[in-house]
């Protein structure tokens, strides 16, 4: 479930009058969300956009995500990405806040690990976070790294909302 943390420079309502955030007013975090599914891998990730600019600017959609190869954006593996809620356009007055939720399919097990369907466990340094009209992202886990299966990601909206 989603918590009631906010933050009070998002504001869904004024969306129209902000343009796009571009890439570079952007800082990009992540770290393991609080609700995520059980097994060892990383099974959930929280990803929190701020507004680095001096200037409101708009996020809206939902993102792709792309495995990072040996930690290189260059040598990206995209995930198959399944969008979950509907899109609203948030936006984000300077230093305000917004976030998208990352849900793996789990890695099971103990040590290694293994995937249900019976592929290989990967695990990636960083990954490759996009939005539209917003740029492509390197992000690393605050608290470990990325452990998924089957290549597979589901992402929440772009939300004013910080979802557990």
């Amino acid at each position: 479930m989603s918590s009631a943390a906010s933050t009070p420079a998002a504001d869904v309502s004024a969306a129209g009058a902000a343009q796009t955030c571009p890439a570079g007013s952007l800082k990009v975090t992540a770290h393991q969300a609080a609700d995520r599914p059980s097994g060892t891998g990383t099974g959930a990730a929280v990803v929190e956009f701020t507004n680095s600019s001096a200037k409101a600017c708009r996020l809206q959609g939902h993102p792709s995500v792309a495995g990072a190869g040996n930690g290189s954006p260059e040598h990206n593996s995209p995930l198959s990405v399944t969008p979950k809620g509907s899109a609203s356009p948030v936006t984000l007055a300077p230093k305000g806040r917004a976030w998208v939720k990352l849900t793996f399919v789990q890695v099971q097990g103990e040590a290694d690990g293994y995937c249900a369907s019976g592929a290989q466990p990967v695990v990636y340094p960083t990954l490759v976070v996009g939005l539209p009209g917003s740029g492509r992202h390197q992000v690393a886990l605050d608290d470990g790294q990325f452990a998924e299966c089957d290549n597979k990601v589901t992402v929440t909206a772009v939300s004013a909302v910080k979802p557990s």
